[in-house]
């Protein structure tokens, strides 16, 4: 049965670089789930340098959607899944392949979109359970900032904020990382 471990933060916190510091430690073949999509050329440098920092024994996938089916062939391996990040997962879930007016979406829409992003999350949950990976996820803490001015904002948090709760409740290690400091809360 595959362990997952949580590390959340605010950015720029530290928490990509102390995520990678456990997997290493792990000693099993690193796999990096990349979420985030490079869009323009400061996204691009953060991957470049990400990879750099990484080093070439990972192996990468880059996906936001059904990761886990992206990971069915890694399954019985000696291995340990970093997801960089939860949160880059649900922003894209939430807005591609999708045209919506975020400003009168219905509660109905909203109700859908949500559910189709637990639903995946759960499923790779389950997935990681059933595997002999374990996994370790980074996401961004939404919680303790301002109410965000605008629909797609206040969403978004509400959303990334339930799946983190989600995470938490199922992993079976869980740490805050603030200014570069880890502090274990599970």
């Amino acid at each position: 049965m595959g362990k997952i471990i949580y590390v959340t933060g605010g950015a720029r916190s530290g928490k990509s670089t102390f995520a990678e510091k456990i997997v290493s430690q792990l000693n099993k073949q690193k796999i990096y789930v990349a979420t985030a999509i490079s869009f323009d050329d400061e996204m691009k440098e953060r991957v470049r340098l990400h990879k750099i920092q990484r080093g070439e024994d990972w192996i990468t996938i880059e996906e936001y959607k059904n990761i886990h089916r992206f990971l069915e062939q890694y399954k019985e391996k000696n291995g340990v899944v970093l997801l960089d990040c939860l949160t880059n997962l649900v922003t894209n879930n939430m807005i591609m392949d999708r045209n919506l007016d975020w400003d009168s979406i219905s509660q109905e829409v909203l109700n859908e979109i949500e559910s189709d992003i637990l639903n995946q999350i759960k499923m790779l949950i389950n997935f990681i359970k059933g595997s002999s990976l374990d996994m370790v996820v980074v996401s961004n803490e939404v919680g303790m900032g301002l109410v965000p001015p605008y629909a797609l904002g206040r969403y978004f948090r509400d959303i990334s904020g339930r799946m983190n709760q989600l995470i938490g409740k199922e992993c079976q290690e869980a740490y805050l990382i603030a200014s570069g400091l880890e502090l274990k809360l599970k």
